[in-house]
């Protein structure tokens, strides 16, 4: 497990409700949009990236993390591992506070870039599994 129960709740309840959510589109059997509206449920505004650059949920969406004009405080990825670890560094590069791999999605050399370089950084988990179970 990549990411302690202080570290989950902390990015869920302390580093920022703009999340980026690397994948999210309008495709309703992915899991990134059943995530993304969970996400929202609980008060998170959600910045849809992804090529098609679609507006997921009453969100503009932008092809990539570089292109959101405005900050993000957490990037939740759903991309395949070997991407994953070029998202992490870009949400290093455009100053996330924290990065989140979802279920499957593990990299353990990204998780130690990500760190490293002071994010907050959980691996493997689902924010939409761990943020109702939040007291």
């Amino acid at each position: 497990m990549y990411g302690d129960q202080e570290t989950v709740r902390k990015i869920l309840t302390e580093l920022g409700d703009t999340w980026a959510v690397v994948g999210l589109s309008n495709n309703r059997d992915r899991a990134a949009y059943g995530v993304a509206s969970v996400l929202q449920r609980f008060g998170k505004r959600v910045v849809p990236v992804h090529p098609k650059a679609e507006t997921v949920h009453g969100e503009q969406g932008y092809p990539s993390l570089a292109a959101v004009p405005f900050e993000v405080d957490v990037v939740d990825v759903f991309v395949n591992s070997e991407l994953a670890g070029d998202v992490a560094d870009q949400a290093v590069a455009a100053g996330a506070d924290a990065v989140w791999f979802q279920l499957g999605v593990v990299d353990e050399a990204a998780y130690e870039r990500t760190r490293a370089a002071g994010l907050a950084m959980v691996m493997n988990r689902c924010p939409a599994i761990e943020i109702p179970q939040l007291p």
